[in-house]
């Protein structure tokens, strides 16, 4: 095996720590909005860092790899314009803000206040099938890595059978998040996620750091500077040729940033689990600086593997990965594999335990967040609304545990039996599409456009479906076609909003009753009225700063706008230069190093300040969940009385 005895204690002492966060957790479930939603009693640190830690499971970690191995670099640089258009969402509030004001504890409880119970139902039977085929891989792809990063067998002897090692270690993560949820709902996948968040952010630049020491930036730009013509790793000006992952990939993957906002429903847990719309709000602005180290992580180490694998003074390192892959699956599978197993002959002992402990909490913690949103919507969004008589709050965590169970028995099933062929990241693209490219549509036409109608919201959700399911099919049968799943979900997204818009339009003229959804004017509550009072108009408060800011939270905003807006000037400076005339490798090596080296200066300041912070979240947390009243009437069933109100004014 290729962990030391040393590697596996530094893995169990990290996972029995979750164990304990978890033991912690169980005694503030006591009602059915602890175990979705964590009480709502969440501050932002604890929200952005166990959100961050949420979305970046080992499957997304390799997905991720995959793409910046064939990229590099220059996708980055694109990447720098999709900076602001984050910051502007995050700063706005865009599309969380207004959903946190509905009270809503799942997107489809608020479809039905907005359309009808019936677009609930099928909203989330779409949302349910959707994310089922889209979590399917991931047991598969996290297994993989355990195994190969690990060393362990592909088979091992068992009473004079051959077992497979492949089901075995699925098995044993899945049972390990299944517990974890099981015992603390939300709470405990909230609390798990934050450690892992601040441990894993800490290897990953422990990680970078030994990575800049065993290869040299020359080695790098002798590496790099070998690539095919117009699919450079460093030149994002000269990626005509990249495959998939190219600047149309990056479009697309701008407008979906807007248009999904809150359609993705994997981690679902967090969008409710603020103490307020203000702390929701804050936890997004904070997430642009919580993702710096993430990003330099998920970037460099896919250039450095490369360097390793395509220069002369790694040959024996490199022969010794080659001769791995051979023996491996398809070329999906290669790919998947490939920078996992240069890690795996390159860390020291200590730091391979720790990756491989990162590795280990992200694989369980993201299957804890998954898991419990799939479970909690099949319950909340498809199974309540047929019921005419709510479930008492014990009946109702026990079928939410069943469902989670179901769940889990799923995405065990789909991996064992499903060919992977393509990459991680397309996959996701064309199976999520199936709801998010029409629920983007119907989302934001429902919090923010008085005149969307529910026969627009069908046909929107309908269309986007449609489309996707057609690129599912085509794929399998023209494979060859030149259209990847990062196009059809383009195209779904388009289709679904003109639909929207045109139904809408052409339909009977009605006015819904806003304010009533959002609790806004008459219907504010006291901790309501706070937040409405503060309506961006002029000054500091064009940046989204109203009453309700303290000196830090302004300081926050500031300092997202600044890192922002400094490589946006980088950008639009390296783009000037750029159309003046060819700019050399060797300056596009120098630019890269040194973003390297002021991300990796910055991620030590984020580390540290976000680890104070959450540890202070934390505290009140656990406060506010001991001393709350729980109100067990709100278990996210939509009161018809209420709905009606709320509908046509």
């Amino acid at each position: 095996m290729n962990l030391t005895l040393i590697d596996w204690l530094i893995v169990v002492f990290c996972v029995g720590v979750l164990f304990y966060g978890v033991h912690l957790s169980k005694k503030y479930v006591k009602s059915v909005v602890d175990f979705l939603s964590a009480g709502r009693t969440a501050g932002r640190y604890m929200i952005t860092v166990s959100q961050g830690m949420a979305a970046i499971g080992a499957i997304t970690i390799v997905g991720q790899w995959e793409m910046n191995y064939v990229a590099g670099f220059a996708l980055r640089w694109w990447e720098f314009t999709m900076a602001v258009v984050l910051l502007v969402m995050t700063v706005s509030g865009w599309v969380i803000y207004r959903f946190r004001q509905t009270r809503a504890l799942t997107i489809a409880q608020f479809l039905e206040i907005r359309y009808s119970k019936n677009f609930r139902i099928f909203a989330g039977i779409l949302a349910f099938v959707s994310g089922l085929l889209n979590f399917g891989i991931f047991p598969a792809v996290s297994a993989r890595f355990i195994i190969y990063f690990c060393g362990f067998p592909l088979y091992f002897p068992l009473f004079g059978i051959n077992i497979s090692t492949f089901p075995i270690v699925m098995a044993g993560f899945l049972l390990v998040s299944l517990y974890f949820v099981f015992s603390g709902g939300q709470i405990a996948v909230i609390i798990t996620e934050f450690i892992q968040g601040i441990f894993s952010n800490i290897t990953f630049l422990v990680i970078i750091i030994y990575c800049l020491f065993y290869v040299n930036w020359d080695q790098v730009f002798q590496a790099v500077n070998a690539a095919p013509a117009n699919a450079s790793l460093i030149n994002p000006y000269k990626t005509s040729a990249v495959p998939d992952f190219n600047l149309w990939y990056f479009l697309i993957s701008v407008v979906g940033v807007i248009y999904v906002k809150l359609s993705w429903q994997g981690s679902q847990g967090f969008n409710s689990s603020a103490k307020s719309a203000h702390e929701a709000k804050m936890g997004e602005v904070l997430g642009n600086l919580r993702d710096i180290p993430r990003w330099l992580f998920l970037v460099l180490i896919p250039v450095i593997a490369y360097t390793i694998l395509h220069h002369s003074d790694f040959a024996n390192l490199a022969a010794g990965v080659n001769q791995t892959l051979t023996g491996v699956g398809n070329k999906a599978i290669q790919s998947q594999l490939r920078i996992p197993l240069v890690l795996s002959k390159m860390l020291p002992v200590g730091v391979m335990g720790a990756f491989m402990a990162v590795m280990l909490m992200a694989t369980i913690g993201t299957h804890n967040s998954y898991m419990h949103s799939w479970g909690s919507i099949f319950i909340q969004d498809i199974i309540m609304p047929f019921r005419k008589k709510p479930f008492e709050p014990g009946q109702h965590l026990k079928v939410l545990r069943l469902s989670i169970l179901g769940v889990c028995i799923f995405i065990f099933t789909f991996s064992l039996l499903f060919p992977m062929t393509d990459y991680i990241f397309l996959y996701f693209a064309i199976t999520a599409a199936i709801f998010v490219g029409g629920s983007g549509a119907v989302i934001i036409g429902g919090l923010y456009w008085k005149r969307g109608t529910t026969w627009g919201a069908w046909s929107a959700l309908i269309v986007g479906s449609v489309v996707s399911v057609a690129g599912i099919i085509l794929q399998q049968v023209y494979p060859s076609l030149p259209i990847n799943g990062q196009y059809y979900w383009g195209i779904s997204m388009g289709v679904s909003s003109i639909v929207y818009i045109l139904v809408s339009l052409l339909g009977k003229k009605q006015n819904f009753n806003m304010d009533k959804m959002l609790h806004r004017g008459q219907y504010a509550s006291k901790e309501d009225a706070i937040i409405i009072d503060a309506v961006p108009v002029k000054g500091f408060k064009m940046l989204g700063m109203g009453k309700e800011f303290t000196r830090g939270d302004k300081f926050i905003y500031i300092a997202a706008y600044s890192w922002t807006f400094i490589w946006i000037a980088v950008f639009i400076i390296g783009t000037i230069f750029n159309l003046s005339g060819d700019v050399p490798n060797s300056s596009w090596m120098a630019f890269w190093k040194a973003f390297v080296m002021i991300n990796l200066s910055v991620s030590i300041i984020v580390i540290i300040w976000f680890a104070i912070g959450g540890i202070r979240d934390f505290k009140d947390m656990l406060y506010r969940l001991k001393t709350m009243v729980r109100d067990h009437d709100d278990d996210g069933t939509v009161k018809q009385e209420a709905n009606e109100d709320a509908g046509i004014k």
